[in-house]
């Protein structure tokens, strides 16, 4: 049985106009036991909503149990003024990369997409918010470079690419280094990183979060202004668990999601042509429809790119038509043309 079985389903029954697909938060089966967390737009449709969702979902092949929930829709309470969110000053479009799990080609993502848009005509930042495990000076061939600071202490950004860069690791010794620092001196150093950094004008500032779904995500999501996430997973059901959690998360703190990256989906083998869907193929659709997401682009297993990231010189620099470099343009579009509709 697959979550689009049941997502068509509940797309044959209406409430209030709504089809019971658009209102559906999280989908979970145990056995075969499935329960449907909904939505709640007016707590006046609760018994509609739970009598057809019962009613179209028990003649579905394979279900033994039907249970409906519902998620809270009330408003969050008013934020004080010390969570007030800013708007980072001459950055027109801030945009965040997370997975909620880590190993599934996040930096990879965000340091090619950030080039991507570079390459593409735009003035680009890369700011590398993972001050624990800082990748993307190594991934930019720029890991022994050290910033320095204007006259009015304002950090200057390492360019690269045609881009500004940030990282803690442009601020350590070494990187075998580590970072030995509890929760508020993280927070502080990400906001001057956002704040006390000279940017300049920018259209994009692309901000590779920490996996996971902490205190670094909460507290952006509290403070500055953001135009959007990006979510990346991998074909596995292990990673999508994961993921899910971060969808909520930004859904949850007011951040729009602007869609899905498939990363390693699919291996061309070089001699015959032929696609292998390594670690499966489907998931991640399915899991974007459930979730009322668009899959922005599907990133395949290319050598390139693990061999490019460890170089410094990322696949869309280094290998312009390869089918990873290809995708990351796309996608790069596709968020630019959605950003600059709004």
């Amino acid at each position: 049985m697959a979550v689009k079985e049941i997502m068509d389903t509940l797309a044959n029954q209406t409430v209030a106009n709504k089809k019971l697909s658009e209102l559906v938060k999280d989908i979970r089966l145990v056995g075969n036991v499935l329960e449907v967390i909904f939505m709640l737009p007016d707590r006046t449709l609760e018994s509609e909503i739970r009598e057809k969702a019962m009613q179209a979902l028990k003649e579905v092949e394979g279900i033994g149990e039907v249970r409906v929930r519902f998620a809270d829709m009330t408003p969050p309470p008013q934020q004080s003024p010390a969570f007030q969110r800013r708007r980072l000053p001459g950055i027109k479009h801030l945009i965040v990369v997370g997975s909620g799990k880590g190993g599934v080609g996040k930096s990879t993502v965000a340091v090619n997409l950030a080039v991507a848009f570079s390459k593409l005509g735009y003035k680009v930042g890369l700011l590398d918010a993972d001050i624990y495990g800082p990748s993307v000076p190594t991934m930019l061939g720029i890991k022994n470079q050290k910033v320095e600071v204007d006259a009015f202490q304002r950090i200057i950004p390492i360019e690269k690419y045609g881009m500004k860069v940030m990282s803690i690791g442009f601020l350590l010794p070494s990187e075998d280094t580590p970072l030995i620092w509890r929760g508020p001196m993280l927070m502080k150093a990400l906001m001057q990183f956002l704040f006390d950094v000279k940017w300049g004008s920018l259209d994009f500032l692309v901000l590779d979060l920490p996996p996971g779904t902490g205190d670094v995500q909460l507290t952006l999501a509290q403070t500055v202004e953001m135009d959007g996430a990006i979510v990346v997973t991998t074909p596995q059901d292990v990673a999508l668990a994961d993921v899910k959690k971060a969808v909520v998360m930004f859904k949850e703190v007011g951040v729009p999601v602007l869609g899905v990256i498939e990363n390693m989906a699919y291996f061309v083998c070089p001699e015959t042509g032929n696609k292998y869907y390594i670690f499966g193929k489907g998931r991640v659709l399915g899991f974007a429809q459930a979730y009322g997401l668009n899959v922005l682009g599907s990133i395949p297993i290319e050598p390139e790119v693990s061999e490019t990231s460890d170089t410094g010189v990322p696949v869309v620099e280094s290998y312009p038509e390869s089918a990873s470099a290809k995708a990351f343009l796309n996608i790069a579009k596709i968020i630019s043309q959605e950003l600059e509709r709004r």
